[in-house]
């Protein structure tokens, strides 16, 4: 029997973009659930790698929502499950592992900071030397959706630093992976945020547009191969 990928939405606006693509072309197996709709984060029975997207919940919430939510992520990364978390998927991640989730010294939306400079994120001496990384550059250009970051706990390895929310990319134990930032994102994916997500709706549309034209080759080149390397890491063909 061939294992699915599950693919958690916690709005449904937010989805799998540049990876959904990738496992269509490559054939694999995937289930989407979205928790905006009411679905229930189902049991990890079955499942080859566990997604997490992101949303506007914190995973601070103590809705009935994000207590199960982090629930099946913890159960999910105990039981060595591949996991790879998005934006809130991070904050979930790392709140279920023992890390903590805080408000931001400063909001991080779109693709400049609040200097007007490109975001980007570069990667640590550990990141350098994970396989999620493998063979790529050690900076790249990013999109930022958030208000809150993390904490970590001893448990968890730093793999990539931002300039105003330093933790950007988190790995826990092997296969656990969690990003602040965006590497999903698709033309698409943009035009639904720009008329759907608050704080977006508040920026001018078109210099989003602008900014996303700009780096589009090389941000989907980077998100393509590391959703690619995080398939491979979880042992799909």
């Amino acid at each position: 029997m061939r294992k699915e990928v599950l693919i958690v939405k916690n709005i449904t606006r937010e989805g799998p973009g540049l990876l959904e693509e990738i496992l269509r072309e490559r054939g694999i197996l995937y289930r989407i659930m979205d928790l905006d709709k009411g679905e229930n984060f189902p049991p990890m029975g079955g499942f080859g790698a566990v997604v997490v997207l992101g949303g506007p919940d914190s995973a601070n919430d103590d809705s009935i929502k994000m207590k199960e939510e982090i629930l099946r992520i913890r159960e999910t990364i105990t039981a060595g499950i591949p996991f790879l978390g998005i934006c809130l998927g991070l904050q979930t991640m790392v709140k279920a592992t023992g890390g903590r989730v805080t408000k931001c010294p400063v909001l991080e939306i779109g693709f400049r900071d609040v200097e007007g400079i490109p975001n980007s994120v570069k990667l640590t001496q550990a990141g350098i030397g994970d396989p999620l990384f493998e063979g790529m550059e050690n900076s790249f250009p990013v999109f930022h959706l958030h208000g809150e970051t993390v904490e970590l706990a001893d448990n968890m390895v730093l793999l990539a630093t931002g300039k105003y929310c330093r933790n950007q990319i988190v790995r826990v134990g092997k296969t656990a992976y969690g990003l602040q930032c965006h590497f999903e994102l698709t033309s698409e994916m943009l035009e639904t945020w720009l008329q759907e997500d608050p704080d977006l709706l508040a920026m001018e549309s078109q210099k989003l547009r602008e900014d996303f034209h700009q780096i589009q080759e090389e941000y989907t080149k980077v998100g393509r191969n590391l959703f690619q390397r995080f398939l491979h890491i979880a042992g799909f063909p």
